[in-house]
């Protein structure tokens, strides 16, 4: 019987855990799910990847994970190529899929041990315990999956991907219409697995759960990778500040002393709204340099609303103008 020693490798802490490289997959129809797609995750990374509904996301999870087949490319996880030595390198991968497929007639403590003894991996009651009680399941290891809720069937798919101590886990959507119960106790333990080295692949539509918790994020359209970045260096770069201006009088144009400052009228010229900063953390000095053309204008003003773009604003941005380019 295999144990988890049997698969370690010789891995550079520096190497990447997952190396994909110009992996397609093309469907009978026609229709392209991955293009070319190349992406390396470091060990013991949370890298989040983020991409509308049909971007490509679940499909690149699938063919890592050995349930879609790719058209090409390759795809090497702990060293091994997956397409010769796919079983070695998939006893170390955990997934918490969006559905759940298993025997509804069966208890819940079993469904777990179950997917540790899949993995090859010696039963170990002790373990399975530990993680039922990290999800709130222990209460309900005795009875049936189809007597659960819909949150402890999502509990219940975290269970299973942990079972045989995954190294590399891939969760797709894990948050999805779930309580906030749950999503506390989720991360929780997340931050738990990455204290102990797992390395982390998340998708999720909650932008502001991948702007807390990754270290890096990736962006994927129509199959393709947009942008791979820090998630730090990619906010810093591609950010902006927004900033409006309550004014104590209402303008009927912006005055040429202030043409040169990215602003515009809004409320029927009740309000100045600038938006810049370029992605160079300048934001906040130019809107500075903007109240003081303010007063050397003549012209009062009565508040500041000042904010910072976010991880969502930046997506949404650069989804739409990707979009845009298709369209021209």
């Amino acid at each position: 019987m295999a144990t988890k020693g049997n698969c370690a490798m010789n891995l550079s802490p520096m190497q990447p855990i997952l190396e994909i490289s110009g992996l397609t997959k093309r469907y009978a129809g026609g229709l392209v799910a991955l293009d070319n797609v190349d992406l390396a995750i470091n060990r013991g990374e949370l890298f989040a990847l983020l991409g509308p509904n049909g971007a490509g996301k679940t499909t690149l999870i699938g063919a890592v994970c050995g349930l879609v087949r790719p058209t090409s490319g390759t795809i090497r996880a702990f060293g091994h190529d997956l397409a010769k030595d796919w079983r070695t390198a998939r006893a170390r991968i955990g997934l918490v899929p969006q559905e759940l497929a298993t025997d509804m007639f069966e208890p819940v403590e079993r469904a777990v041990a179950y997917s540790r003894e899949l993995f090859g991996l010696a039963p170990d009651k002790a373990r399975i315990e530990e993680i039922l009680r990290s999800l709130s399941l222990w209460d309900k290891r005795k009875e049936r999956i189809m007597a659960l809720s819909g949150g402890m069937k999502r509990r219940l798919l975290i269970a299973k991907a942990l079972a045989h101590e995954p190294d590399l886990l891939f969760l797709d959507e894990p948050t999805a219409g779930v309580d906030v119960e749950l999503r506390r106790d989720m991360w929780k333990l997340i931050g738990a697995m990455r204290e102990r080295g797992v390395t982390i692949i998340l998708t999720t539509h909650y932008i502001e759960e991948a702007e807390e918790m990754a270290d890096r994020v990736g962006i994927i359209r129509n199959g393709r990778i947009l942008m791979v970045d820090d998630k730090a260096e990619m906010m810093k770069r591609l950010g902006r500040t927004e900033a409006v201006i309550s004014l104590a009088s209402p303008l009927s144009n912006i005055p040429a002393s202030l043409e040169h400052f990215a602003i515009h009228l809004e409320n029927a010229g009740s309000s100045i709204c600038y938006r810049g900063g370029d992605g160079t953390g300048k934001g906040r000095s130019e809107v500075a340099d903007l109240t003081k053309a303010l007063i050397a204008a003549g012209i009062d003003y009565t508040g500041i609303d000042i904010r910072e773009s976010s991880l969502e604003d930046i997506f949404v941005d650069l989804v739409e103008e990707r979009e845009t380019e298709g369209v021209q």
